[in-house]
């Protein structure tokens, strides 16, 4: 068994130090007796980031940066300042489900710090240990803590003071600046309440926030008028757009560190009547990409997904309106195919979340690079399988078939309202009918239900009207949503994908090249097993996982009346 490399020769293989810098140091050491790797950040050799990574890579341990870090002041109020600064240690988050709080140390195997802050706790919190340097735990203690940082506090704050519009790009002590502080923290409280996208929307006498928690939004509070336009500079600062310009819309990109987590926000502004509308999408690397394994889709929908990714060449199209998580169906076939051996090329509009192994680029209009020349660039790299973000026009949709003609496997999405409906679209679009066939491998049709939340939902026989939607022919059992803390009182926590996957075979392709009725399509389709997704999403309320009035709101169910 091989020796584990020591910190400077790690450093040395890195190209961060000279030998003639290790040897200072450890002359250094000698002398002081301080750790190796407080002596390199001491001397200026490396920084204490790099220092904090590199150690943590040695340890097998996550580390975090806290200079980019939005604390979870829930965390910081289990453990006082003067503790904290005499363990040199910070509270990151608090996992309320687990009862952790994640704590950053500069020593992460000190069980005699890690006993005594336990012993400070509360019965049945534990803390769970994460890396970080000495120098950025001071530094963050002294910028956290004795400010407020819950959204309550902070508004409390600024209605006894006014605003100092100076500090809000400021890079030093800027958490002495109250609207720094309201901006941070709703955006962690978004991502603490698993919103996808916070809306900021100016009316003429108050600004509305607005979260969107599971497709639906939510009304989180109302501003004073006089404090949006300092909430808009801050944010546009942090997103690296043109604070002066607010005639016209812009596009930015924020990330932060919440919790031991870096989440990016997409950024969009648009002028209204009242002024500057501006909404972020949340993009949640940690919850973006899921393994089509824990899809939680019905097994025989599993299998045809495994099937249609099998073919070596030809289309598959993934359909639904805008929120129905066709991004994410994207991604996580993409990562299930992706190996050593496969070259995955993408063109997106934006790249929305980094994969390793996957080559992925922006549309990128002042390069004057839409989706049809890109997908002409990506031809001549070689590419196994190919990622076109949207087919919105016909030249875009004449290249993605070129490629497919070609021997590439291309992944692509659609506006339609259903799987079979992508054949009417790409016809209105521009496409004939004899080039689709042959080339579509598969449709996703698909929409998000919200789910149930588990500790609230109650239990009812069914009506007469719902067994007729239902198709069954007796009373069953029904569930209905209720609400409480858990699910911040909506009686739904979390959602669940309703798909439909039609496999396009010999039979389909001669009905498609035939131009074949909408009605002879679904017909052959379901006679060959193909599942709509109104039979899915009703598989979906016969388990109790949501309700009929939830799959009604995304679904249509009126031809089940009839």
């Amino acid at each position: 068994m091989s020796k584990p490399k020591r910190l400077g020769d790690q450093l040395i293989d890195k190209q961060l130090i000279t030998q003639d810098q290790l040897e200072i140091a450890i002359t250094e050491q000698r002398k002081t007796q301080k750790p190796l790797g407080q002596v390199f950040t001491d001397m200026g050799f490396v920084t204490e980031s790099v220092m904090r990574d590199i150690l943590g890579e040695a340890l097998g341990q996550q580390s975090i940066d806290l200079s980019s870090a939005v604390p979870d002041p829930e965390a910081l109020e289990y453990i006082p300042k003067s503790l904290a600064q005499r363990h040199h240690v910070l509270p990151v988050s608090f996992d309320r489900e687990n009862q952790t709080i994640q704590l950053a140390m500069s020593d992460i195997y000190d069980v005699l710090v890690q006993e005594r802050i336990r012993a400070t706790l509360p019965t049945g919190v534990d803390i769970e240990p994460i890396l970080s340097s000495e120098g950025e735990i001071h530094h963050a203690i002294d910028q956290f803590y004795g400010y407020e940082l819950s959204v309550n506090g902070i508004l409390k704050e600024i209605e006894t003071g006014e605003i100092d519009y100076s500090g809000l790009d400021a890079q030093g002590g800027e958490y002495s600046q109250p609207l720094v502080r309201l901006v941070d923290a709703i955006l962690a409280d978004a991502v603490k309440r698993d919103a996808s996208d916070v809306h900021f929307e100016p009316e003429a006498g108050f600004l509305r926030l607005r979260y969107r928690i599971d497709g639906v939004l939510h009304q989180v509070r109302s501003l004073h008028k006089d404090y949006w336009s300092a909430i808009a500079v801050r944010v546009k600062v942090m997103s690296g757009m043109n604070i002066a310009e607010t005639r016209t819309p812009q596009d930015g990109r924020i990330s932060l560190r919440v919790g031991s987590r870096t989440v990016d926000f997409r950024v969009s502004s648009q002028p209204t009547t009242h002024g500057e509308n501006i909404v972020l999408r949340v993009l949640d690397r940690s919850k973006g990409i899921v393994p089509l394994e824990k899809f939680d889709i019905h097994e025989s929908t599993f299998q045809k997904l495994k099937l249609l990714m099998s073919r070596p060449e030809g289309i598959i199209l993934v359909t639904g309106p805008t929120g129905s998580g066709k991004t994410t169906t994207l991604y996580s076939m993409l990562n299930f195919r992706k190996s050593i051996e496969v070259n995955i090329m993408t063109l997106e509009d934006p790249v929305e979340y980094p994969m390793d192994l996957i080559r992925q680029t922006s549309i990128n209009e002042v390069a004057k690079m839409d989706f049809a020349s890109g997908i002409r660039s990506l031809m001549r790299q070689d590419p196994d399988i190919i990622l076109v973000g949207e087919v919105r026009d016909e030249a875009t949709a004449e290249m993605a078939f070129r490629a497919a003609m070609t021997g590439h496997q291309v992944f692509t999405t659609l506006h339609t309202n259903s799987a079979l409906g992508a054949f009417p679209r790409l016809i209105d679009i521009g496409i004939k009918t004899n080039i689709m066939a042959g080339n579509i491998i598969g449709v996703i049709g698909q929409r998000l239900v919200r789910k149930l939340c588990t500790k609230c939902k109650t239990e009812r026989m069914s009506e007469d009207f719902e067994q007729i939607i239902l198709g069954v022919s007796e009373q069953i059992k029904l569930f209905d949503a209720v609400g409480c803390e858990s699910c911040n009182h909506s009686g739904f926590r979390g959602r669940v994908c309703v798909m439909e996957v039609l496999q396009v075979d010999t039979e389909f392709d001669e009905l498609v090249a035939h131009n074949a009725t909408a009605k002879e399509m679904r017909d052959y389709a379901i006679s060959s097993g193909f599942v709509t997704m109104a039979d899915e999403g009703i598989r979906r309320i016969l388990a109790g996982e949501t309700t009929l009035e939830e799959l009604s709101r995304v679904v249509d169910l009126t031809s089940r009346l009839q």
